[in-house]
């Protein structure tokens, strides 16, 4: 039986668990909260900050592969595990580039890979500087996740709103739809790609509401899209998943919005609608073994389920009955106690080989199922 070092105990975590189980991999995982969703469930789970040197460093002696549901971890213990025989996928030096959106962007338009007009920002005076090219949306550098960390800079009246940390100022697109792929890669060089997913995404907290697999794209688009996706992982030389966001254009263009080198919202779905999930997926590409065949069963929807507004508490879930009763509905609680705005508590999968009554089902459920205190 193998270990599998995982670093972070969030819902992601959880769903690499559930696959984990089937290939009978011993997973330890690192989390600095008691209670996150892989706490009651993992073989092994460790206490601890996934940012500290000598946590992670510790962690990881006892470990055959070391992987993360997480960017934010302290790359130099994960770098000298590796320079002491550790296999650390995805590796520290492609981390060290998706850490830093900064050093993300530069690297696109070094590798010649399609993405969007951007400007360095290490200050307020930076940014004010340069109001001439906004509309634009201000990223951190480092530290952003699920939608926190980005600003949208319509005007220069939009200041007060700007990032004094070194960040970036990137090109409001213009586009017609927001798409996803998912790579795979293992160590052998073994390439395969999920079908292209369409995210819609919160109009305020620029998270994703849902999305809709396939993408309604023309094949062209999705041949695109796939060669891209696959262009950016060999030249990272990832091992494991990569999530490749991109921005479809008004005149066809796709451009990188952002990259994510782990299991990813965008593939949640493939746990009921493919042959191998993201998570397994994933599995398979770190500990090196053959790819798995990611063709889809059937159209597939997933919904995130986000606390409501005006609630903060203890998690209570009202209309689960009701969403249960329909066919091809597939509700994942994450299993955090405590709800509050917008936080991701769980997500729903919808399978239909119809896609007016998969939109149906969806509309039904958003509708339904809500997280309240």
């Amino acid at each position: 039986m193998q270990k599998l070092g995982l670093l972070g105990g969030g819902q992601l975590g959880k769903m690499l668990l559930q696959a984990a189980i089937d290939l009978d991999i011993h997973v330890k995982i690192l989390d600095p909260d008691a209670d996150a969703p892989c706490a009651k469930i993992a073989p092994e789970f460790v206490v601890g900050s996934f940012q500290d040197f000598d946590t992670v460093y510790q962690f990881g002696q006892d470990c055959e592969v070391i992987t993360i549901e997480i960017e934010n971890v302290n790359l130099e213990a994960l770098k000298k595990l590796q320079s002491e025989g550790k296999k650390v996928f995805p590796q520290p030096e492609v981390l060290e580039i998706i850490q830093d959106k900064r050093i993300q962007k530069q690297f696109y338009k070094k590798n010649n890979l399609p993405t969007s007009d951007f400007i360095l920002t290490d200050s307020l005076t930076d940014i004010q500087a340069t109001i001439a090219f906004l509309p634009a949306f201000n990223k951190l550098g480092k530290g952003g996740y699920d939608g926190r960390g980005v600003q949208r800079l319509s005007s220069a009246a939009d200041l007060s709103l700007a990032f004094s940390e070194p960040s970036l100022l990137e090109k409001a697109i213009d586009f017609d739809k927001e798409i996803a792929v998912i790579v795979a890669r293992n160590e052998q060089g073994e390439i395969k790609t999920f079908p292209t997913v369409e995210c819609v995404f919160h109009p305020i907290h620029n998270l994703v509401e849902y999305l809709f697999a396939p993408a309604e794209v023309s094949e062209a688009i999705h041949e695109k899209a796939k060669a891209i996706a696959i262009e950016t992982a060999e030249k990272l030389g990832i091992v494991g998943l990569l999530a490749v966001e991109l921005f479809l254009t008004k005149d066809g263009q796709l451009l990188i919005n952002e990259v994510a080198p782990r299991t990813h919202n965008s593939g949640h779905h493939t746990i009921r609608a493919n042959h191998t999930s993201q998570f397994e997926q994933h599995l398979r590409a770190v500990l090196g073994f053959p790819l798995g065949n990611t063709t889809a069963h059937s159209k597939a929807a997933m919904v995130n389920l986000l606390g409501e507004e005006g609630y903060t508490g203890t998690a209570k879930y009202i209309g689960m009955n009701e969403s249960l009763s329909i066919s091809g509905v597939y509700p994942f609680l994450y299993g955090k106690k405590i709800t509050k705005p917008f936080r991701k508590m769980g997500h729903i999968t919808v399978v239909d080989e119809d896609l007016e009554s998969l939109k149906l089902k969806v509309k039904k459920v958003k509708e339904t199922l809500k997280v309240i205190a």
